[in-house]
Parts: C-alpha cells; sequence; structure tokens
C-alpha cells in the first residue's frame, strides 16, 4: 500500500463510520428519553401519520363515552322524576278509591280532595324539571352519539310527563289508573335507552383501549430492546473514536521517511 500524505483514506472512513454511530446514539438517547419512537417525523414519517390518527380516534372515543356518561346521568335524573310521579300517582289513586267511602261526611272527602289538588300540582311541578338547564319532559327528543366518528347514534326519546299524568279530578279513577301505565311504559323506555347506552359505551371503552395498543406499538420505544441499541452504538462510538486517533497517527510514517 502506498504511503501518501494528503490523502488518509482510512481517517476518513473511521470518522464516517464514527459519525454514523454518533448519530445512531443520539436517536437512542432521545427515543429512551422521550419514550417515543418517533422523535423526529423522518424516524417513521408513514408511521407518525398513522398514529396521530389512532390517537386522535382514541381521544374522540374517551370523549363520546363521556358524552354518553351524561346522556345516561339525563336518563337516570329523568328517571328518578318519574318514580317520585308514580309514588304520588299510587297516592291519588288511593285518595280517589277513599274519596267514595259511603262512611265518609262532606268534611272527610274535602280533606281528600284537598291532598289531591296539592299533588295534583306538584306532578304539574315535576313536569318542568331540568337537567343542567335541559327540560327532562319538555324537550324532544335527543341525538346521542354512541361511536367516535358519529357515524353511530342512538336517540333518546322525549317522554311529555305533563300528558302522561293526566289526573286532575279526584273523581276519575280510571284517568288515574291510565296515568299510573303511562309512567310505568315511560319507566321502561327509559330502562332500555339506559342499557343501549350502557352497551355503547362498553364498547367505545374496549375500542379505545385497542386504539392506544395499536398506536402504542408505533409510537412507543421498546426500552429493552432499545437500551441494547444504546450499549451498541455507545461501544461503537468509543471504538470509532479509538480507530479515528489511531488512523491520525498512521500518517506520522510518512515523516519517518522524509528524516
Amino acid at each position: 500500500m502506498s504511503v501518501v500524505i494528503n490523502t488518509n483514506y482510512a481517517a476518513t472512513v473511521a470518522s464516517d463510520n464514527l459519525a454514523i454511530s454518533n448519530g445512531n446514539l443520539q436517536k437512542s438517547l432521545n427515543r429512551l428519553s422521550s419514550g417515543s419512537k418517533i422523535v423526529n417525523p423522518s424516524d417513521d414519517a408513514g408511521g407518525l401519520a398513522v398514529s396521530m390518527k389512532l390517537s386522535a380516534a382514541a381521544k374522540r372515543s374517551a370523549a363520546a363515552a363521556n358524552n354518553i356518561g351524561n346522556a345516561t346521568s339525563f336518563l337516570q335524573a329523568q328517571d328518578g322524576v318519574m318514580k317520585v310521579a308514580g309514588k304520588i300517582l299510587d297516592r291519588m289513586s288511593e285518595l280517589a278509591t277513599l274519596h267514595t267511602d259511603v262512611t265518609k261526611n262532606t268534611d272527610d272527602t274535602a280533606n281528600y280532595s284537598a291532598e289531591f289538588d296539592q299533588l295534583s300540582t306538584e306532578l304539574g311541578n315535576l313536569a318542568a324539571s331540568s337537567f343542567n338547564g335541559i327540560s327532562l319532559f319538555a324537550g324532544g327528543d335527543l341525538t346521542v352519539q354512541t361511536s367516535e366518528d358519529g357515524a353511530q347514534t342512538a336517540t333518546l326519546a322525549a317522554i311529555d310527563l305533563a300528558t302522561a299524568t293526566s289526573a286532575a279530578d279526584i273523581g276519575t279513577l280510571s284517568t288515574i289508573t291510565d296515568s299510573i301505565k303511562n309512567i310505568a311504559t315511560d319507566r321502561a323506555t327509559n330502562g332500555a335507552m339506559q342499557s343501549v347506552l350502557g352497551f355503547a359505551s362498553e364498547v367505545l371503552t374496549v375500542n379505545k383501549t385497542n386504539l392506544e395498543a395499536a398506536n402504542s406499538r408505533i409510537s412507543d420505544v421498546d426500552v429493552a430492546s432499545e437500551s441494547t441499541q444504546l450499549a451498541r452504538w455507545n461501544i461503537l462510538v468509543q471504538a470509532g473514536t479509538a480507530m479515528l486517533s489511531q488512523a491520525n497517527q498512521s500518517a506520522q510514517s510518512a515523516m519517518k521517511l522524509l528524516q
């Protein structure tokens, strides 16, 4: 091999290898310190795009599940009011029956009527109940998004408590019993919708978990594997530094020939 002065091929190669090793060492350090496999877009451009979409979908799933939880709370509040309304109607039907007792005098029946009227007024008050400013019974149907992409929805059917509990006269027992039946049907409808929302929330929770797991496989660094790579690049940087030093010294042999 020729002995030259202007070109030190061995030092150039050693310098290139050292630069590559040092660059990879810095990447490993960045990945381990950030916990992310994709520190820069250039690390995995395609993976970054997929990761961003999966992350956004997971966040939408969480938001949709939260909305479903609020809708469920709305239904629970609605059912709570209807439960009380059912108790009031039970008492009203009892009063209507007692009112027909032939052994009761005028004062007795008047007392029954007074309580009945008060309970009827309370039914009207219950019909005006609201949840966070949203009417529980005077509004229309409510549509709840049950998927992260908005493609699936559930409709909460409107319930008109004022119409369902039309029991204005103590002498019309049949009207009161019809109101009790209406409340029973409306509560069953409410319970069915709570069940539907419960299953939808469960699906969203499972999907969110799977989306996060898929995103993790793309973006999260495998600490064990990357630690191994870090050790490898660290050794190569040390070895490259030593070899570059040796390559630079090898050129000194030319000087000896000139002495």
